[in-house]
This record gives structure tokens, sequence and C-alpha cells, in this order.
């Protein structure tokens, strides 16, 4: 029988029998076996990133500030995390951080810091030994724990990101779990909660999503018919549908029937017709040949449009492959993918979205999403399934 090799060393588990010595060498690796095990359950199975907490704030003013030379502090709020190795990252309060302390001597020229938090570990509480072994390296006192703990990263160098498709076997290079981006500091003043950004944090799983991150046109608003005609590049060599990603995705799967524009007739009602628009992808411009980070879809029909309809956008999200030939998370849930602007793609009015007689009421409920950070994206976490929006049509106004 031929063993397979590899580059990792293989699990060895401890094997007792009847009157064999066991030494502190064999307890260690007894628990370094069940230790690495967890681990390995842990990046394979369920992945790694922040499980909860670990917000970064806006550090409150002390009694003492007007002694401190440094006023950008920040603090970490309680939380759990899991490394890329499969390590608890576990910051049981709430501490505050300098972050001209905290940064490296040669990084305190830039003005965007990233904060993040990193395992370590190290040995506590000196125990004296009863004897000391002649082949062992112990002197008369050792520490008896080893306590598993955390320390605080900041820097302006923009950290790598993680590329891998899977957290299973490969192991990662990334070590910190990076919680916040923080623009335009001023290191003699104190931290604003809108520099404070989150979503540069990794959710805890096996893999980051693709998900659409805007659209060029608000959901759910209303749009004259020359807005409309704008808005969806009709026999126009500018305009168009414009959906934004948050990874490249590939430009081989934006294939047509993947984007479907239908229009209903006076919007309701027993004898509502119902037609589908003629569109056609934009020729993408790639990034690194073959992936796309926002598509444009634009009418290629002569059909108009009237006062009363609506029009309702599918995206086919499932069909749209990221990187790693997974489909974007795509369902737009509650309606909340942001409108956002794109190079000649606004409609621009008044209002500022479209002429509205009677606009959409903005959300006052479920402000923020289900995990607490914002801005809104697409996506459940299940992946695929379908992105949907719409907006009405009106007459011309003088």
């Amino acid at each position: 029988m031929t063993e397979a090799t590899t580059e990792e060393q293989a699990f060895r588990r401890l094997r007792y029998f009847h009157g064999r010595l066991l030494t502190a060498r064999d307890f260690q690796r007894e628990q370094e076996y069940f230790r690495e095990k967890l681990k390995l359950r842990m990046r394979c199975l369920l992945g790694y990133g922040v499980v909860c907490g670990l917000f970064v704030e806006p550090a409150p003013k002390t009694g003492g500030e007007e002694k401190h030379e440094h006023h950008a502090r920040v603090h970490i709020t309680s939380g759990l995390g899991v490394d890329c190795d499969g390590n608890e990252v576990l910051v049981p309060g709430s501490c505050a951080i300098d972050l001209w302390d905290a940064l490296p001597e040669d990084e305190r020229t830039g003005t965007t810091v990233w904060v993040g938090v990193e395992y370590t570990e190290r040995a506590v509480e000196p125990t004296r030994t009863v004897f000391n072994s002649a082949c062992g390296d112990t002197s008369d006192c050792d520490f008896g724990y080893t306590e598993e703990s955390y320390c605080v990263r900041v820097t302006t160098k923009t950290p790598p990101k993680d590329e891998r498709c899977e957290t299973c076997c490969t192991r990662c290079e990334h070590k910190v779990l990076w919680l916040a981006r923080i623009d335009d500091v001023d290191f003699a003043q104190p931290v604003r909660e809108d520099r404070i950004h989150l979503d540069v944090r990794r959710f805890f799983g096996r893999r980051v999503p693709t998900v659409i991150t805007g659209v060029n046109w608000k959901h759910g608003h209303t749009y004259t018919v020359n807005e409309a005609r704008e808005l969806l590049g009709t026999q126009k060599n500018s305009g168009g549908l414009v959906v934004e990603f948050s990874d490249g995705v590939r430009v081989d799967s934006l294939r047509r029937g993947v984007v479907e524009i239908q229009v209903i007739e006076g919007g309701a009602g027993r004898n509502a017709d119902t037609w589908y628009m003629g569109g056609a992808f934009e020729e993408p411009t790639p990034k690194d040949g073959e992936f796309t980070d926002h598509f444009r879809y634009r009418q290629t029909t002569r059909e108009t449009l009237q006062d009363g309809d609506r029009v309702l956008i599918t995206v086919r999200a499932a069909f749209i492959l990221d990187h790693c030939c997974r489909p974007v998370d795509g369902t737009n849930v509650g309606g909340r993918v942001p409108f956002t602007g794109h190079a000649d793609t606004d409609v621009e009015t008044e209002t500022g979205h479209g002429h509205d007689p009677k606009p959409e009421p903005d959300p006052t409920g479920c402000l923020v999403p289900p995990t607490g950070i914002g801005p809104w994206t697409s996506g459940t976490g299940a992946g695929g399934d379908v992105f949907e929006s719409w907006f009405f049509i009106t007459e011309e106004r003088s």
C-alpha cells in the first residue's frame, strides 16, 4: 500500500497504552490535535468573518480629552469573529483605540485608515515546576496557561482582498479581520460617524456573494414619458438601464433573455394589456478582459410609453456568474437596492429623481439591512434568484 503525501503534516492522534510514559509534549500535541480539527471544520464547513458585534464607532469624549495631543479615537464594540485559519477572535468588552498611536510610524502620512482585529495568544500565570526534565528545556518557573486574546490593527495601506473561491483546505494569508474604513481622518480632531464605513467587513460564511449594489433608476418612482425615454436609451446612443455589482461578473454570462422589460398598460385592471420591450446589452467595458462591474441595457424597439403605464424590469441573476462561476445573489429585498448615479444615465429634473406629482414616500422602517450594516444591496445569502424592480409613467407636464 502506498501512502499519500501532502505538504501539510497528517493529523496524528495520541495513542494510549498500558505502561506508556506521558510527557508535557504529548499533552501539548493532544491539545493541538483537537484545536486543529476544530479550526479545520470551522473554516471548511462554516467559513470565516464577523459573527456578531465588532462595530467601530466614534469614541465618546472623556474628561481629560484636552490633555491628549491626538483626539482621533474610535471604539470597537464587543463581539465575535473567526479568522481565515479558524481561530475565534473574541472581544469581550468594548475597547478604545487612538488611531495615531496604533498606526505604524511609517504609515502616518495617509488620511484613510482601516481598523481590524487579529487573533493572538500569550502565556500567562507563572507556575513553579516540581522537577526539571534532563531532556527538556524548562526552567524552574514556567507559564501554566495560554490566554487566547486579540490585538487591534490599524493601517493606511489598502488591505489585500481574499480572492479565493473556497475557504476549505487552502490556507489564507490575510489574518486580520478588517472591520471598518475611516475616510478623511484628522488625527487632531474627533472621528465623525459619517466617515466610518463598515461595509468593508466580511460577514461570517464560506464565501462573499456578488450582489447588486445599485441601479440608475429609483424603484417605484414615477417618470414622465420623455424622462423614461432618456432613461431607457430609446433611439439614442446614450442612456440605458445600468445595474452595478459588488464585484466583477462574467461578460459572457450577459446574454439575451437575462434582462427583460415588461410594460403593463394602465398599470392594472382586467383590460390592461402587457407587452415586452425589445432591448440589448451595450458592449460592456470588461475588467481584465472577461469581467465587468456593471452593465447597460438599452431599448432597441420603437414602442412608446403612455400615462399610467408600469415598467417592470426583471434581471435573472441566477444566470449572471461571478469570477467563481457562482450566480449573483440578486433578490431585491424590500426594493431597497439603492439608486446610484452613473455616467450619462441620470435623469435629472426639478425633483432630482424624475417628475413625480405623487412621489413614493421614503422608507421609515428597516432603514438598514438585517445585518445592521448599510448600504442596502440585493441578496439573501442564498444566491441566484430574480431581481425585480419597476417604475411608473405619467404624462408630460409644462
